[in-house]
Protein backbone atom coordinates (compact mmCIF):
# COMPACT_ATOMS: atom_id res chain seq x y z
CA UNK A 1 0.00 0.00 0.00
CA UNK A 2 1.41 3.58 -1.26
CA UNK A 3 1.72 6.12 0.94
CA UNK A 4 -0.51 8.21 -0.51
CA UNK A 5 -3.02 5.61 -0.53
CA UNK A 6 -2.82 5.21 2.95
CA UNK A 7 -2.69 8.95 3.79
CA UNK A 8 -5.82 9.64 1.73
CA UNK A 9 -7.63 6.61 3.21
CA UNK A 10 -10.70 7.21 6.29
CA UNK A 11 -9.50 4.89 8.81
CA UNK A 12 -12.74 3.20 11.05
CA UNK A 13 -10.27 3.37 14.09
CA UNK A 14 -6.70 5.04 14.33
CA UNK A 15 -4.68 3.24 17.14
CA UNK A 16 -1.57 5.47 18.65
CA UNK A 17 0.80 2.34 20.63
CA UNK A 18 1.79 -0.73 19.64
CA UNK A 19 2.33 -2.21 22.92
CA UNK A 20 0.33 -5.25 24.49
CA UNK A 21 -2.51 -2.62 25.03
CA UNK A 22 -2.76 -0.81 21.30
CA UNK A 23 -2.57 -4.80 19.84
CA UNK A 24 -5.13 -5.86 22.29
CA UNK A 25 -7.56 -2.89 20.27
CA UNK A 26 -6.33 -3.15 17.37
CA UNK A 27 -7.64 -6.89 17.15
CA UNK A 28 -10.68 -6.94 19.31
CA UNK A 29 -11.55 -3.51 17.07
CA UNK A 30 -11.30 -5.88 13.97
CA UNK A 31 -13.12 -8.43 15.00
CA UNK A 32 -15.56 -6.84 16.30
CA UNK A 33 -16.16 -5.31 12.82
CA UNK A 34 -14.14 -2.55 12.01
CA UNK A 35 -12.98 -2.88 8.76
CA UNK A 36 -10.03 -0.51 8.75
CA UNK A 37 -7.88 -0.23 11.39
CA UNK A 38 -4.41 1.60 11.70
CA UNK A 39 -1.82 0.44 14.60
CA UNK A 40 0.67 3.38 15.02
CA UNK A 41 3.95 2.50 16.32
CA UNK A 42 7.22 4.19 17.04
CA UNK A 43 9.51 1.50 17.33
CA UNK A 44 10.11 -1.19 14.58
CA UNK A 45 7.70 -4.46 16.78
CA UNK A 46 4.77 -4.70 18.21
CA UNK A 47 4.72 -5.94 22.21
CA UNK A 48 5.70 -2.58 23.85
CA UNK A 49 7.22 -2.81 27.21
CA UNK A 50 8.74 -6.02 27.09
CA UNK A 51 10.85 -5.14 23.66
CA UNK A 52 11.37 -1.73 24.41
CA UNK A 53 12.73 -1.64 28.09
CA UNK A 54 12.42 -5.63 28.57
CA UNK A 55 10.26 -5.74 31.20
CA UNK A 56 9.46 -9.34 31.69
CA UNK A 57 7.89 -11.60 33.46
CA UNK A 58 4.46 -10.90 33.37
CA UNK A 59 3.30 -9.99 37.68
CA UNK A 60 0.54 -12.08 39.26
CA UNK A 61 -2.81 -11.84 37.42
CA UNK A 62 -4.68 -14.14 39.69
CA UNK A 63 -6.21 -15.31 42.67
CA UNK A 64 -7.71 -18.01 44.33
CA UNK A 65 -11.39 -18.84 45.05
CA UNK A 66 -12.46 -22.34 46.68
CA UNK A 67 -9.21 -23.77 46.80
CA UNK A 68 -8.65 -23.08 43.11
CA UNK A 69 -6.76 -20.44 40.83
CA UNK A 70 -9.07 -17.66 39.71
CA UNK A 71 -7.36 -15.92 36.60
CA UNK A 72 -8.89 -12.20 36.34
CA UNK A 73 -6.72 -11.28 33.45
CA UNK A 74 -8.36 -13.43 30.57
CA UNK A 75 -9.97 -12.86 27.22
CA UNK A 76 -6.92 -11.48 24.86
CA UNK A 77 -4.51 -12.02 27.67
CA UNK A 78 -4.92 -15.46 27.45
CA UNK A 79 -4.91 -16.05 23.98
CA UNK A 80 -1.67 -14.16 23.82
CA UNK A 81 0.09 -16.47 26.74
CA UNK A 82 -0.89 -19.04 24.20
CA UNK A 83 0.73 -17.37 21.21
CA UNK A 84 3.63 -17.62 23.05
CA UNK A 85 3.46 -21.11 24.47
CA UNK A 86 3.21 -22.00 20.63
CA UNK A 87 6.19 -20.33 19.53
CA UNK A 88 8.31 -21.11 22.78
CA UNK A 89 8.10 -17.63 24.06
CA UNK A 90 6.66 -18.31 27.48
CA UNK A 91 6.67 -20.29 30.16
CA UNK A 92 4.12 -20.62 32.88
CA UNK A 93 4.58 -20.59 37.11
CA UNK A 94 7.27 -17.94 36.45
CA UNK A 95 5.42 -16.47 33.82
CA UNK A 96 8.60 -15.56 32.10
CA UNK A 97 8.24 -14.34 28.24
CA UNK A 98 11.31 -14.41 25.31
CA UNK A 99 10.53 -10.83 23.61
CA UNK A 100 11.57 -11.64 21.01
CA UNK A 101 9.38 -14.48 20.12
CA UNK A 102 7.08 -11.75 21.62
CA UNK A 103 7.50 -9.75 18.96
CA UNK A 104 6.54 -12.76 16.21
CA UNK A 105 3.74 -13.99 17.56
CA UNK A 106 2.48 -10.28 17.58
CA UNK A 107 3.19 -9.75 13.93
CA UNK A 108 1.54 -12.70 12.88
CA UNK A 109 -1.71 -11.80 14.76
CA UNK A 110 -1.98 -8.72 13.28
CA UNK A 111 -1.78 -9.61 9.69
CA UNK A 112 -4.24 -12.34 10.31
CA UNK A 113 -6.01 -10.53 11.32
CA UNK A 114 -5.37 -8.21 9.21
CA UNK A 115 -4.77 -5.01 10.94
CA UNK A 116 -2.92 -2.50 9.37
CA UNK A 117 0.57 -1.99 11.31
CA UNK A 118 2.90 1.46 10.53
CA UNK A 119 6.44 1.04 12.38
CA UNK A 120 8.85 3.87 12.92
CA UNK A 121 5.75 6.62 13.29
CA UNK A 122 6.47 8.82 16.03
CA UNK A 123 2.58 10.88 16.84
CA UNK A 124 3.55 14.51 17.29
CA UNK A 125 0.12 16.35 16.28
CA UNK A 126 -3.72 16.28 16.37
CA UNK A 127 -5.97 17.77 13.85
CA UNK A 128 -9.49 18.39 15.82
CA UNK A 129 -12.85 19.85 14.97
CA UNK A 130 -14.57 20.41 18.44
CA UNK A 131 -14.73 17.40 20.85
CA UNK A 132 -13.94 15.47 18.03
CA UNK A 133 -10.13 14.38 16.63
CA UNK A 134 -10.62 13.80 12.80
CA UNK A 135 -6.70 13.00 12.16
CA UNK A 136 -3.19 12.41 14.22
CA UNK A 137 0.09 13.63 12.28
CA UNK A 138 2.88 11.26 12.51
CA UNK A 139 6.83 12.21 12.09
CA UNK A 140 8.40 9.14 10.07
CA UNK A 141 11.70 9.11 7.53
CA UNK A 142 8.76 10.21 4.27
CA UNK A 143 8.40 13.40 6.46
CA UNK A 144 5.08 14.46 8.79
CA UNK A 145 2.37 11.71 7.66
CA UNK A 146 -1.22 12.52 8.35
CA UNK A 147 -3.84 10.04 9.11
CA UNK A 148 -7.72 10.46 8.90
CA UNK A 149 -9.97 8.48 11.16
CA UNK A 150 -13.52 8.33 12.79
CA UNK A 151 -12.51 6.56 15.92
CA UNK A 152 -9.42 7.12 17.77
CA UNK A 153 -7.84 5.08 20.86
CA UNK A 154 -4.64 6.15 22.66
CA UNK A 155 -2.28 3.42 23.91
CA UNK A 156 0.92 5.17 24.26
CA UNK A 157 1.38 5.06 28.34
CA UNK A 158 2.06 8.09 28.59
CA UNK A 159 -1.19 9.20 27.28
CA UNK A 160 0.68 11.30 24.42
CA UNK A 161 -2.66 11.65 21.67
CA UNK A 162 -4.65 12.62 24.58
CA UNK A 163 -2.60 15.48 25.78
CA UNK A 164 -1.99 16.74 21.92
CA UNK A 165 -6.29 16.21 22.08
CA UNK A 166 -6.56 18.75 24.63
CA UNK A 167 -7.94 16.38 27.01
CA UNK A 168 -7.17 16.89 30.54
CA UNK A 169 -4.64 14.94 32.66
CA UNK A 170 -2.37 14.84 35.84
CA UNK A 171 1.09 13.89 35.58
CA UNK A 172 1.83 11.32 38.72
CA UNK A 173 0.76 12.07 42.40
CA UNK A 174 0.11 15.57 44.00
CA UNK A 175 3.37 16.58 43.82
CA UNK A 176 3.89 15.92 40.45
CA UNK A 177 6.92 12.94 41.16
CA UNK A 178 6.24 9.34 39.06
CA UNK A 179 7.37 6.51 40.45
CA UNK A 180 10.94 5.83 39.54
CA UNK A 181 12.19 4.68 36.20
CA UNK A 182 14.16 1.76 35.55
CA UNK A 183 16.75 0.33 33.21
CA UNK A 184 16.68 -3.08 32.99
CA UNK A 185 19.40 -5.51 31.90
CA UNK A 186 20.61 -8.91 31.60
CA UNK A 187 23.88 -10.78 32.93
CA UNK A 188 24.64 -14.25 30.93
CA UNK A 189 26.97 -17.16 31.73
CA UNK A 190 26.00 -17.55 35.84
CA UNK A 191 25.81 -20.52 37.60
CA UNK A 192 22.14 -20.43 38.66
CA UNK A 193 22.53 -22.94 40.86
CA UNK A 194 25.65 -21.15 43.25
CA UNK A 195 24.03 -18.08 42.93
CA UNK A 196 20.91 -19.37 44.27
CA UNK A 197 21.81 -20.94 47.19
CA UNK A 198 24.25 -17.53 47.74
CA UNK A 199 21.05 -15.39 47.10
CA UNK A 200 21.06 -13.74 50.34
CA UNK A 201 24.37 -13.24 50.91
CA UNK A 202 23.89 -10.84 47.69
CA UNK A 203 21.32 -8.77 49.36
CA UNK A 204 23.14 -8.55 52.48
CA UNK A 205 26.54 -7.73 50.56
CA UNK A 206 24.43 -5.05 48.87
CA UNK A 207 23.26 -3.49 52.00
CA UNK A 208 26.44 -3.11 53.28
CA UNK A 209 28.12 -1.67 50.55
CA UNK A 210 25.28 0.91 49.81
CA UNK A 211 25.89 2.15 53.56
CA UNK A 212 29.12 2.17 52.87
CA UNK A 213 28.48 4.60 49.78
CA UNK A 214 30.42 2.19 47.42
CA UNK A 215 26.67 1.73 45.94
CA UNK A 216 25.17 5.17 44.29
CA UNK A 217 21.81 3.29 43.47
CA UNK A 218 19.25 4.07 46.19
CA UNK A 219 17.23 1.19 45.42
CA UNK A 220 16.66 -0.72 49.17
CA UNK A 221 17.87 -4.08 47.25
CA UNK A 222 18.48 -6.22 44.20
CA UNK A 223 15.35 -7.28 42.29
CA UNK A 224 16.44 -10.07 39.48
CA UNK A 225 14.19 -12.73 37.84
CA UNK A 226 15.19 -15.67 36.01
CA UNK A 227 14.32 -15.69 32.55
CA UNK A 228 13.80 -18.51 29.56
CA UNK A 229 17.49 -18.61 28.53
CA UNK A 230 20.02 -20.91 30.59
CA UNK A 231 22.70 -19.09 32.29
CA UNK A 232 21.13 -15.67 32.09
CA UNK A 233 19.21 -13.52 34.95
CA UNK A 234 17.12 -10.38 34.39
CA UNK A 235 17.79 -7.18 36.73
CA UNK A 236 15.07 -4.89 37.19
CA UNK A 237 17.10 -3.15 40.00
CA UNK A 238 18.26 0.28 38.54
CA UNK A 239 16.30 3.72 39.90
CA UNK A 240 16.41 6.99 38.54
CA UNK A 241 14.31 9.27 41.16
CA UNK A 242 13.02 12.99 40.30
CA UNK A 243 13.18 12.84 36.90
CA UNK A 244 9.95 13.86 34.79
CA UNK A 245 9.20 10.50 32.29
CA UNK A 246 7.44 13.05 29.73
CA UNK A 247 10.49 15.59 29.73
CA UNK A 248 13.18 14.31 27.05
CA UNK A 249 16.08 16.30 28.32
CA UNK A 250 14.73 14.75 31.82
CA UNK A 251 14.35 10.87 30.29
CA UNK A 252 18.17 11.85 28.69
CA UNK A 253 19.80 12.13 32.03
CA UNK A 254 17.73 9.35 33.63
CA UNK A 255 19.17 7.06 31.04
CA UNK A 256 22.89 8.21 31.27
CA UNK A 257 22.27 7.87 35.38
CA UNK A 258 20.67 4.28 35.15
CA UNK A 259 23.45 2.71 32.26
CA UNK A 260 26.28 4.04 35.48
CA UNK A 261 23.91 1.93 37.81
CA UNK A 262 24.00 -1.15 35.78
CA UNK A 263 27.53 -0.97 35.53
CA UNK A 264 27.96 -0.48 39.25
CA UNK A 265 25.83 -3.27 39.72
CA UNK A 266 27.50 -5.89 37.38
CA UNK A 267 30.88 -4.84 38.98
CA UNK A 268 29.57 -5.38 42.69
CA UNK A 269 27.92 -8.85 41.18
CA UNK A 270 30.82 -9.84 39.26
CA UNK A 271 33.16 -9.77 42.12
CA UNK A 272 31.51 -10.28 45.04
CA UNK A 273 28.87 -12.50 44.48
CA UNK A 274 29.05 -16.82 44.45
CA UNK A 275 28.21 -17.66 40.88
CA UNK A 276 28.98 -14.45 39.03
CA UNK A 277 32.55 -15.48 38.71
CA UNK A 278 32.79 -15.91 35.02
CA UNK A 279 29.28 -13.88 34.16
CA UNK A 280 29.19 -11.10 31.34
CA UNK A 281 27.33 -8.32 31.34
CA UNK A 282 25.24 -9.09 28.45
CA UNK A 283 22.85 -5.99 27.06
CA UNK A 284 20.44 -3.24 27.94
CA UNK A 285 17.39 -1.94 27.82
CA UNK A 286 16.59 0.07 23.91
CA UNK A 287 15.02 2.81 26.47
CA UNK A 288 14.62 3.07 30.51
CA UNK A 289 11.15 1.79 31.96
CA UNK A 290 8.41 4.61 33.14
CA UNK A 291 6.39 2.60 35.28
CA UNK A 292 4.06 6.32 35.81
CA UNK A 293 4.05 9.40 33.63
CA UNK A 294 1.29 11.29 33.07
CA UNK A 295 -2.43 9.93 33.33
CA UNK A 296 -6.10 11.33 31.80
CA UNK A 297 -8.57 13.26 34.07
CA UNK A 298 -11.50 11.10 32.83
CA UNK A 299 -14.67 10.74 33.49
CA UNK A 300 -14.26 8.88 36.52
CA UNK A 301 -11.51 8.57 38.44
CA UNK A 302 -10.13 5.53 40.05
CA UNK A 303 -9.11 5.60 43.60
CA UNK A 304 -6.73 2.92 45.99
CA UNK A 305 -10.24 3.25 48.31
CA UNK A 306 -12.10 1.65 45.05
CA UNK A 307 -9.37 -0.60 44.84
CA UNK A 308 -9.21 -1.62 48.64
CA UNK A 309 -12.73 -2.02 49.07
CA UNK A 310 -13.39 -3.96 45.66
CA UNK A 311 -15.12 -1.69 44.07
CA UNK A 312 -17.73 -3.68 41.54
CA UNK A 313 -18.56 -0.76 39.44
CA UNK A 314 -21.84 -1.16 36.53
CA UNK A 315 -19.55 -0.27 34.03
CA UNK A 316 -17.20 -2.55 34.80
CA UNK A 317 -14.85 -3.49 31.79
CA UNK A 318 -11.34 -5.13 33.45
CA UNK A 319 -10.50 -6.76 36.39
CA UNK A 320 -7.47 -6.99 38.60
CA UNK A 321 -5.73 -7.48 42.16
CA UNK A 322 -1.84 -6.91 41.65
CA UNK A 323 -0.91 -5.31 45.13
CA UNK A 324 -0.43 -1.39 44.97
CA UNK A 325 3.06 -1.31 44.75
CA UNK A 326 4.49 2.07 44.99
CA UNK A 327 8.41 2.65 44.05
CA UNK A 328 9.54 5.94 46.47
CA UNK A 329 9.53 8.33 43.96
CA UNK A 330 11.82 9.97 45.86
CA UNK A 331 14.63 7.15 46.72
CA UNK A 332 15.04 4.04 48.85
CA UNK A 333 11.91 1.91 49.76
CA UNK A 334 8.99 0.19 47.92
CA UNK A 335 5.42 -0.33 50.10
CA UNK A 336 2.89 -3.17 49.10
CA UNK A 337 -1.20 -3.48 49.89
CA UNK A 338 -1.80 -7.06 49.08
CA UNK A 339 -4.97 -7.74 47.97
CA UNK A 340 -6.74 -11.09 50.37
CA UNK A 341 -7.20 -13.98 48.34
CA UNK A 342 -10.55 -14.56 46.57
CA UNK A 343 -10.97 -10.79 46.27
CA UNK A 344 -10.31 -8.25 43.46
CA UNK A 345 -11.43 -4.50 42.34
CA UNK A 346 -12.90 -3.89 38.97
CA UNK A 347 -12.08 -0.70 36.43
CA UNK A 348 -14.59 1.33 34.94
CA UNK A 349 -15.32 1.75 31.45
CA UNK A 350 -15.38 5.37 32.44
CA UNK A 351 -11.89 5.85 33.29
CA UNK A 352 -10.93 5.33 29.91
CA UNK A 353 -13.21 8.17 28.88
CA UNK A 354 -11.14 11.31 28.77
CA UNK A 355 -12.79 15.05 28.80
CA UNK A 356 -13.16 17.10 25.94
CA UNK A 357 -13.33 14.28 23.26
CA UNK A 358 -16.50 12.07 21.86
CA UNK A 359 -14.52 9.78 19.90
CA UNK A 360 -11.48 9.05 21.49
CA UNK A 361 -10.78 6.35 24.18
CA UNK A 362 -7.37 6.08 26.59
CA UNK A 363 -6.36 2.27 27.45
CA UNK A 364 -3.39 1.09 29.44
CA UNK A 365 -1.59 2.70 32.74
CA UNK A 366 -2.73 6.01 31.36
CA UNK A 367 -6.29 5.67 32.25
CA UNK A 368 -8.17 8.07 34.48
CA UNK A 369 -6.60 7.56 37.85
CA UNK A 370 -4.47 8.34 41.08
CA UNK A 371 -0.95 7.89 41.58
CA UNK A 372 -1.96 5.20 44.08
CA UNK A 373 -4.60 3.27 41.84
CA UNK A 374 -2.16 3.10 38.75
CA UNK A 375 0.64 1.40 41.06
CA UNK A 376 -1.48 -2.02 40.88
CA UNK A 377 -3.28 -1.69 37.38
CA UNK A 378 -0.12 -0.89 35.38
CA UNK A 379 0.85 -4.61 35.11
CA UNK A 380 1.37 -5.95 31.46
CA UNK A 381 -1.73 -8.36 32.03
CA UNK A 382 -4.33 -5.71 32.83
CA UNK A 383 -3.51 -3.28 30.58
CA UNK A 384 -3.88 -5.91 27.67
CA UNK A 385 -7.48 -6.29 29.20
CA UNK A 386 -8.20 -2.63 28.91
CA UNK A 387 -7.29 -2.64 25.40
CA UNK A 388 -9.60 -5.17 24.46
CA UNK A 389 -12.30 -3.72 26.10
CA UNK A 390 -11.43 0.20 24.52
CA UNK A 391 -11.52 -1.92 20.46
CA UNK A 392 -14.24 -3.21 21.60
CA UNK A 393 -16.24 -0.21 22.85
CA UNK A 394 -14.79 1.18 19.82
CA UNK A 395 -16.44 -1.18 17.26
CA UNK A 396 -19.33 -0.88 18.85
CA UNK A 397 -19.86 2.66 19.04
CA UNK A 398 -18.81 2.79 15.01
CA UNK A 399 -21.76 0.26 14.84
CA UNK A 400 -24.48 2.29 16.15
CA UNK A 401 -22.52 5.52 14.88
CA UNK A 402 -22.19 7.04 18.43
CA UNK A 403 -19.44 8.65 20.38
CA UNK A 404 -18.01 6.04 22.49
CA UNK A 405 -19.23 7.68 25.62
CA UNK A 406 -23.19 6.94 24.23
CA UNK A 407 -22.84 3.42 23.46
CA UNK A 408 -24.52 0.64 25.70
CA UNK A 409 -22.19 -0.32 28.60
CA UNK A 410 -24.77 -3.65 28.38
CA UNK A 411 -24.03 -4.25 25.12
CA UNK A 412 -20.01 -3.96 25.49
CA UNK A 413 -19.91 -5.74 28.49
CA UNK A 414 -21.61 -8.58 27.14
CA UNK A 415 -19.41 -8.48 23.81
CA UNK A 416 -16.23 -8.86 26.83
CA UNK A 417 -18.05 -11.61 28.22
CA UNK A 418 -18.59 -13.99 25.07
CA UNK A 419 -15.15 -12.94 23.92
CA UNK A 420 -13.57 -14.90 26.88
CA UNK A 421 -13.32 -11.19 29.25
CA UNK A 422 -13.89 -11.36 32.73
CA UNK A 423 -15.05 -8.19 33.78
CA UNK A 424 -15.52 -8.77 38.02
Amino acid sequence: MSIQTMTEKQWDLIVVGGGLTGVAAAVSARRNGMENVLLIEKAGFLGGAPGTCLINPFMPYSTTVDGKRFELSRGFFTELRQLLSEVGGYQPGPENIHEEYLKVALDRLVRREQVQVIFHAMLCGVEKEGETLTAVQTATKAGVLIFRGRYFIDSTGDADLAVLSGCPYHLGREDGLCQPMTLCFRIGNIDIDHFQKNRSLMQEKYKEFQAAGKIKNPRENVLVFGTLVDGMLHFNTTRVVKHNPTDPFDVTEAEMMAREQMIEMYEFLRDNVPGFERSQLLYSAGEIGARESRMIDGEYVLTEADLKDCVKFEDAIAAGNYDIDIHNPEGAGTSHYYFPAGTWYTIPYRSLQPKNADNLLVAGRCISSTHEAQASYRIMPIVATLGQAAGTAAAIAARHALGVKQISVKELQDTLVENGAFIG
